[in-house]
Parts: C-alpha cells; structure tokens; sequence
C-alpha cells in the first residue's frame, strides 16, 4: 500500500498562535525547525521490477521535498516475505533521510501464511546462491538508478531471513558500504572470506533459540580471524522477531518463540542509526 506523509498546515497555524510567546532568539529556532518539518514530504511507491525469470513486487521510500542525493538502503524482509513490516522499515529509513527500498526476494510479492511455506520460500532462495544474488543484484542496480540515490554510497538491513540474507551476500563480495542484520542467524550459505568489504552489524536476542551459541561462536571467530570490521550485540530476554510488533500473535498462532521486546527494539534502531551515521558522515 502506498504511504504519502505530509505535515499539515494546522501545524503551521499553531506555530504562528504561539510565535508572540517566544523570545526571539528562540523564535528563529523554532521557525527554522518548523519549516525543515513542513518542507519534509515522505513518498512510499510501488516498484515492478525484473529479473530474466521472475517478476518481483519491492517498495521504494524517500523524502521527495530533498532533492540532495543521499544513500541507498536495502531492506529485505523476514521470511514471511515482503509485507507490511518491511515496508514499514523502508518508510522508518526514509524518515532518516535516505532512499530506502524494500525488496521482493521472493517474488511476485509472495508472502507465507505458515511457517510450512516461509520455510519453502526461504530454503528456495538460500539453497540457490546464484538465484539470490541475481534477485539481490536487481534490487542494488534499482536502488542505484533512483535519481535521488548517491553514486557509490548503500548499505543493506535485514530481518531473520533477510539478516541471514544480507549477511552471505557481503560475504561474497557484493559491493555494499555496510550491512546490518537483525534476529538473524549466522550460519550462513556463504561463510566469512576476504571477499568481505562492508562493515558488519549484528543484533540478536541473547535468549533466541533458532541462533546457537555454537553459530555465533563459529561466526565470531571467522570474522576475527580475517579481521574484519563487525560488531555483534546479544540482547538479554530477547528472543527472535523481537523487532516486530506482530511476533507475539505469529508465535501465539504457530507456537512459536517469537516474542516482540520493545527495549531490544528501541536500542537495535538506535544501533542502526548510528551506525549508518558512521558510515556516512564524511563530508563530500
């Protein structure tokens, strides 16, 4: 579904209520705030796009009222496919300031009604490395043309599924500035080599029992050995799809250990944030 955010006017209104109540100095803070706000014109579209076989259904969100170039962010859904929650996230980066898109690695938009199917959907894409990267390769190039999107400057986020998804694709070599996955595993199709060039961030629930301690174990010491520039967090009473406001009734539905934490969530986005901050500070 399309999502167009607009400030109203009534905004503005109010702000002119109250402007005789504010000192001045404050009143020139305000003033430039309110209007960075009501310039702000968040667009969420619908994107066909193709792969030589398959048509895909992803979603593209950017703030059109900026017309500077920024980074690209990938966002790849958990695997109940492309749905509502990652659009929402793709909306979330969008609000940051970058053009995010949410991708279809699927495709034709399929999303799975039980874990039966998002086990089929998910274990066709990871047994097929060289389909992944096609579907994945077709979301960069997408990305990378969109008008507002900055030449040489994208990262990928990812959820369970997606985390694990992003996490193999820089491992082998996709051109990526940094990836940062959220409850996903990390025993992956495509281990740590020095084919990896992004940044790496990692968030998981420490109580998550689809994650062994023997993976992460694993994991870490793949990464370090190469030295590469990662960053795992375990969050304590968090399990998996903690960052999904719908876990607790998917894991109620299916008896499944899904459970949303709301700090784990708060302190993951956060994570994130400056994470990308990082990696895109440098002034031009």
């Amino acid at each position: 579904m399309n999502r167009f955010f607009t400030f109203s006017i009534i905004a503005s209104m109010l702000f002119l209520i109250n402007r005789c109540a504010v000192p001045e100095k404050q009143l020139e803070d305000a003033e430039l705030d309110e209007l960075e706000n009501v310039e702000m014109s968040l667009v969420g579209e619908e994107i066909v796009y193709r792969t030589d076989s398959t048509e895909m259904k992803g979603y593209m969100a950017f703030d059109e009222a900026d017309t500077a170039k920024r980074p690209g962010i990938l966002v790849v859904h958990e695997w109940w496919g492309h749905n509502a929650y990652v659009r929402e996230r793709a909306d979330m980066l969008a609000e940051l300031g970058y053009v995010a898109f949410a991708v279809d690695m699927y495709g034709d938009g399929q999303q799975a009604e039980h874990p039966e199917s998002a086990m089929k959907f998910s274990g066709m894409v990871m047994q097929n490395m060289e389909l992944a990267n096609d579907r994945f390769s077709k979301a960069m190039e997408l990305l990378a043309e969109h008008p507002l999107t900055k030449d040489g400057e994208m990262s990928a986020i990812g959820y369970c599924f997606g985390g694990s998804l992003i996490l193999a694709m820089a491992n082998s070599g996709v051109e990526l500035d940094g990836v940062a996955a959220f409850h996903s595993g990390v025993q992956l199709p495509i281990s740590p080599s020095v084919d990896l060039n992004a940044k790496v961030l990692v968030q998981n629930g420490a109580d998550d029992p689809f994650i062994s301690p023997e993976s992460v174990t694993a994991y870490k010491s793949a990464m370090d050995s190469l030295g590469k520039s990662y960053e795992y967090i375990a969050y304590d009473g968090a399990v998996h799809a903690y960052t999904n406001k719908g876990a607790d009734e998917l894991g109620e539905k299916f008896d499944l250990p899904l459970k949303y934490n709301k700090e784990a969530e708060s302190k993951s986005w956060d994570r994130l944030k400056s994470f990308l901050a990082d990696l895109y500070s440098n002034p031009e």
